[in-house]
């Protein structure tokens, strides 16, 4: 059976930087649940960081693969820096990832670690550009597919094929 690394949030749990969750209802979720086939993951509780937290944007004109390489760096609203717990959160991520061998990740859309189609554009307005979280990146670039709570039936459309593909 493959496992699916979910976003914490998304399966109702209090960790995101508000302390609250941001629940699914959706038949593919709730399937895989049941077939025991979820590992949760929070990379920023992963990698230290509290709950609540203020929220935290990729600085402007960056984007996670300059974070992951140094050049860029994660900031809190506050002016900190979180870059480093934003980093070893995305390792915690793929070290569950490779511990359970899975192959795709459901997470959170629009998160600094997490979004896999947008992230905010690292002034804290509320403006949308396309891009990837940390985590997210860490993950694509180790093989895993990368979905967003928007694309369940992708998702599981991926998962029939691995399975599929290692005769399961």
């Amino acid at each position: 059976m493959q496992y699916v690394l979910v976003s914490s949030c998304l399966l109702g749990n209090p960790v995101r930087y508000d302390g609250r969750g941001a629940s699914h209802d959706n038949a593919v979720l709730a399937r895989w649940r049941d077939e025991g086939r979820v590992v949760a993951v929070c990379p920023e509780m992963a990698g230290g960081m509290p709950v609540p937290r203020p929220p935290a944007e990729i600085e402007p004109d960056a984007d996670a693969a300059a974070v992951l390489a140094g050049r860029a760096r994660v900031m809190a609203v506050s002016g900190e820096d979180v870059t480093t717990p934003f980093v070893h959160g995305a390792q915690a991520a793929l070290a569950a990832a490779r511990q359970h061998a899975i192959g795709i990740a459901v997470l959170k859309e629009g998160s600094p670690s997490c979004g896999s189609g947008y992230v905010y554009d690292g002034h804290f307005a509320g403006r949308k550009q396309p891009g990837v979280g940390v985590t997210a990146e860490l993950l694509a670039r180790a093989g895993l597919r990368v979905f967003s709570e928007k694309q369940w039936d992708e998702a599981q459309a991926c998962l029939a094929g691995l399975e599929a593909a290692d005769g399961r």
